[in-house]
């Protein structure tokens, strides 16, 4: 499990994803997300602009990113 310490109050999706290194570009995030294949919480998410905050599971491909404080 990826785990992402926040900077600030949130992270967008998009930008958990390449931070993580799930995704090389913010484009391939933008695709993954709109294609269906990432889950915030359990739930399908399309919003590349979700708002994750501390506590957050982000599911993609087989892999988990953890949002932190």
């Amino acid at each position: 499990m990826e785990i992402i310490k926040l900077r600030e109050e949130y992270i967008k999706l998009g930008q958990a994803l390449k931070a993580a290194g799930l995704c090389e570009s913010g484009v391939d995030a933008k695709f993954a997300i709109q294609d269906g294949l990432v889950k915030v919480n359990g739930e399908t998410e399309l919003q590349r602009g979700k708002k994750l905050h501390d506590g957050d599971l982000v599911e993609y491909n087989g892999e988990t990113i953890k949002i932190e404080k």
